[in-house]
């Protein structure tokens, strides 16, 4: 066989498509809708090689619409985890040992088909099962998931040209092995990418997983199982199962062989699991590598040399883009009460022209959100503020779900800082706002990092170029994502690796090579070229 150190091709960020009227990807994403509501689809776990169906089959509905039902999948139970388990441990000797060039080349591969032949399906998939529009399905599920797949290839490569040096008569060399074991993907239903990367970031460095996506987002996990099959993703690498959380948790936990987890989700699971791995750390043949991306409660800070219309531009999408289901999203805000109305004004205005409701009328700006334990959760919130009398209603604060979970894009005005709504996680289409006085900022900026435990994104709006320096450092342990004059979302593969620290998670930077060299377990080799044959060393000698 041939051998060379391979350059794989230079990642470039997918181009994305922006669907206007009369464009080819508006006709072809349509097309998909049309498609993929005309049939209820039978969505079966993947294990190994089989496609695995129980008795037991669940609905899928689409939240803007939760009497349409889109597909059935299969419910597994402790014995299909068992079996994924066994899956993967039995695919892992061959995958760890194939070249890592072909072991590379497979999701190159899935990149291209998700933006050539799957892009409308994928993008279809994200927007009927989660209730997405057009753009932030496209951004998510088409370019990011395929950024994912390329800038992964490139990081791992330039992982395995990493190596030591070598002194005279010796050859030093580092072997980056995966983990002993398997990994446990525990994905999340708001970004298709995210659990795609989830699966796929450590199998691309010869480990093999068993992936556990969340219920709500089955539709489209079921379509990038597809394509990494259609790939060439060998049998019992990825193994695909829809069982309950802490039933899989059990048993994997447990299990001798565990190795790691890559987990997207919220805070409170995440600490459970943590603390579930350290009960169990005993029976695991090595310490598993715990890389979370967890909650956030994400600050917009405003300086009063702002320009007014970028901040009500940032905030509107910062805080509204997919109903605020983003780890990301702005949800609480910052600004000079000099400023309130004209950034109020703009707000309004915008708001007066944003549509919600189903994403196959491309002119909804909001959708729905994913359920209806979410929306009971969202409307809880907004009803509470309503009977709180140091809270104002300035937008929204409705909401209905007679036919979908739709949430009025909500604005508050707060007296307190400290409020519910300025502290607490919503993961909804709610921003809270509070006033200080301009002369405050630098106490203001205080305030920002000491109200909430997380520690995600956060973003400083400022012409005066000592405000954003005071604020960048300030707030340098406020946010693991920073943003000077923009909203607090929409990190860009390669460009932006995304996550956060305190409460937020392990800020392992998702789409950088930090993330995946959590993946890998080096092996150091020295190679002697001449042995020594005497013990003695010349400080011996007799003078």
């Amino acid at each position: 066989m041939s051998v060379g150190f391979f350059q794989v091709p230079f990642p470039q960020n997918e181009p994305v498509k922006e669907y206007r009227p009369g464009s080819p990807e508006r006709a072809s994403l349509k097309a998909a809708l049309a498609e993929a509501t005309s049939t209820v689809r039978d969505i079966p776990m993947y294990i190994g090689g089989e496609e695995v169906r129980t008795e037991t089959k669940n609905p899928i509905v689409a939240p803007h619409n939760h009497q349409q039902v889109l597909a059935y999948y299969h419910e597994g139970d402790a014995q299909h985890v068992e079996r994924a388990i066994t899956a993967a441990l039995n695919a892992k000797e061959a995958w760890a040992a194939m070249a890592w060039e072909h072991r590379l080349s497979i999701f190159l591969k899935a990149a291209e088909l998700l933006a050539g032949p799957y892009r409308a399906k994928i993008n279809a998939a994200t927007m009927l099962g989660q209730s997405k529009n057009a753009y932030q399905a496209e951004i998510d599920s088409a370019c990011e998931m395929i950024d994912f797949l390329r800038f992964n290839v490139q990081y791992a490569t330039e992982i395995y040209q990493d190596q030591p040096r070598s002194s005279a008569g010796i050859w030093n060399r580092t072997e980056y092995r995966p983990l002993e074991g398997f990994v446990f993907a525990l994905t999340p239903f708001n970004f298709t990418a995210i659990a795609g990367n989830l699966p796929t970031a450590p199998a691309m460095l010869g480990n093999t997983v068993v992936w556990k996506p969340a219920i709500q987002q089955v539709y489209s996990a079921q379509v990038l199982m597809e394509v990494f099959r259609e790939a060439g993703v060998p049998d019992g690498v990825i193994n695909l199962i829809y069982v309950d959380g802490p039933l899989a948790g059990e048993v994997i936990f447990q299990h001798a062989d565990f190795a790691g987890i890559h987990f997207t989700g919220s805070t409170k699971v995440f600490q459970t699991i943590w603390k579930t791995i350290g009960e169990n750390i005993g029976r695991y043949k090595t310490y598993p590598r715990i890389v979370g991306e967890t909650g956030g409660k994400d600050f917009v800070m405003v300086h009063e040399s702002a320009d007014a219309k970028a901040v009500a531009t940032g905030l509107v999408r910062g805080a509204f883009e997919y109903q605020g289901q983003k780890c990301s999203a702005a949800s609480r805000a910052y600004l000079p009460f000099t400023m309130w109305e004209e950034v109020k004004n703009y707000m309004l205005a915008d708001l007066r022209e944003i549509k919600t409701g189903s994403v196959e009328d491309f002119s909804n700006f909001v959708n729905a959100v994913i359920d209806e334990r979410a929306f009971d959760k969202i409307a809880a919130y907004i009803d509470n503020a309503k009977n709180d009398p140091t809270i104002e209603v300035v937008a929204g604060g409705t909401h209905d779900k007679s036919q979908g979970y739709f949430v009025q894009p909500t604005i508050l005005l707060t007296q307190d800082p400290l409020s519910v709504t300025m502290c607490e996680e919503i993961f909804g289409p709610v921003l809270t706002i509070y006033l200080y006085n301009p002369d405050s900022f630098e106490e203001t900026l205080e305030l920002v990092d000491q109200t909430s435990p997380y520690a995600l994104t956060g973003s400083i709006f400022a012409k005066d170029r000592y405000a954003v320096e005071l604020a960048a450092r300030k707030l340098s342990n406020a946010a693991g994502n920073f943003y000077i004059n923009d909203k607090p979302t929409g990190a860009v593969v390669g460009q932006q690796p995304f996550g956060g620290s305190r409460a937020s998670g392990t800020n392992d930077k998702a789409g950088s090579a930090l993330n995946l060299m959590r993946w890998v377990s080096p092996r150091v080799i020295k190679e002697t070229f001449v042995t020594p044959t005497q013990y003695s060393y010349p400080f011996l000698a007799n003078e």
